[in-house]
């Protein structure tokens, strides 16, 4: 009887802790990584508590079910985070007539290297021709090819490129815009960086002028042995004295990249509010989590298209060992998702496209 009590007391305790660690993940987005860099990185350990506390409510089930309440009140607490992480529903509705179809798409530079695909240029255009998509926004839209270009005005009537970095050379990237409507002006939202910004477009649609803002936020710059010795640790090929070297050096990646994307972030916000009031939509490349600052913090005041209609993890960045839902498709309260999918099943970049249908809804 008295080992039971034990058994019954330390399982309790680690399902409170358990708790209270997936408390603390799940609204770990609301922490500034420019004030607190490591715990704001606390949000991709989010998926791991999730599991945690689904194995506590199993042990509490078998061993001791009148305390099953502590996992599922931390779940309750957790809804909106688990939500916005996983969606969780059965069927999408469908959209209905007169919506608009948004794409976003990371091409990784038109690379054939990164996929080892020949005429990768090709293959994204030609993809994203057959998707019959109203309007396109694309990060890392830079190449060399001179043909590129071209091509997109072969499949929209209206295209624009904005270069965001520092240097056309070794830090080259660019974010482009590809439209069934006229584009009417332009403008880059300032913050500082070295190789990526947000542009925000003005498209004529109908009676309307609707912004649409682009992102390529600051990248983690995971080198190939930081991504080999990531994956070393996740199999465990590692001595101990390595693995806690190597889990500071990546730490101390993660926290500065997330600083920069904090003011990035900032940035954006900035300007959405600055413009509220206008039809918006926002979207690109934000190289952070659906629990994170940057996300958190650019969907104030906009719905993020993903948890509201689309589901599953739809994970986005598809480098092994890394697969992390890291791009978005955010809209003002002037339109209404449907049918936000992840495709995962063109793999030229080492993204993958997230589409939305986006409906728009008559305000007062």
């Amino acid at each position: 009887m008295i080992i039971k009590k034990i058994a019954v007391g330390l399982l309790t305790g680690a399902s409170i802790a358990a708790a209270l660690l997936m408390i603390a993940t799940a609204y770990s987005d609301r922490i500034n990584p420019a004030n607190h860099p490591v715990l704001a990185c606390m949000g991709m350990l989010f998926p791991l508590t999730i599991l945690l506390n689904v194995l506590m409510l199993i042990l509490l089930v078998i061993f001791c079910w009148r305390r099953m309440w502590i996992p599922v009140s931390a779940f309750i607490i957790c809804i909106v985070p688990i939500q916005t992480f996983v969606p969780l529903r059965l069927t999408m509705e469908e959209p209905p007539q007169g919506s608009i179809k948004f794409l976003s798409y990371n091409v990784c530079l038109y690379s054939d290297s990164i996929k080892k695909c020949k005429n990768a240029a090709d293959s994204i255009i030609d993809y994203v021709a057959k998707q019959h998509a109203d309007i396109v926004c694309i990060q890392e839209d830079y190449s060399t090819k001179p043909f590129i270009q071209e091509h997109w005005s072969q499949v929209f009537p209206y295209n624009d490129t904005a270069y965001v970095s520092m240097s056309t050379q070794k830090f080259a990237n660019a974010v482009g815009i590809h439209s069934r409507y006229p584009i009417i002006g332009k403008e880059r939202i300032a913050y500082p960086s070295r190789s990526n910004g947000s542009v925000a477009w003005r498209l004529k649609i109908g009676n309307d002028t609707v912004i649409v803002i682009n992102n390529h936020l600051e990248s983690t710059h995971l080198s190939k042995d930081d991504r080999r010795n990531y994956k070393d640790m996740f199999h465990g090929d590692m001595s101990q004295e390595d693995m806690e070297n190597e889990t500071r050096h990546l730490l101390g990646k993660l926290a500065e990249s997330m600083q920069k994307r904090a003011f990035q972030a900032d940035a954006v916000h900035r300007y959405i509010e600055a413009h509220a009031g206008q039809p918006i939509i926002v979207c690109g490349d934000f190289n952070d989590t659906p629990i994170s600052y940057a996300r958190h913090t650019i969907a104030e005041g906009l719905t993020d298209c993903f948890p509201k209609a689309g589901r599953g993890l739809g994970l986005s960045y598809n480098q092994k060992g890394f697969n992390f839902r890291i791009d978005y498709i955010m809209c003002s309260s002037h339109f209404e998702p449907y049918a936000c999918e992840i495709d995962n099943k063109t793999d030229v970049s080492d993204h993958y496209p997230i589409t939305c249908w986006l409906k728009k809804v008559d305000k007062p």
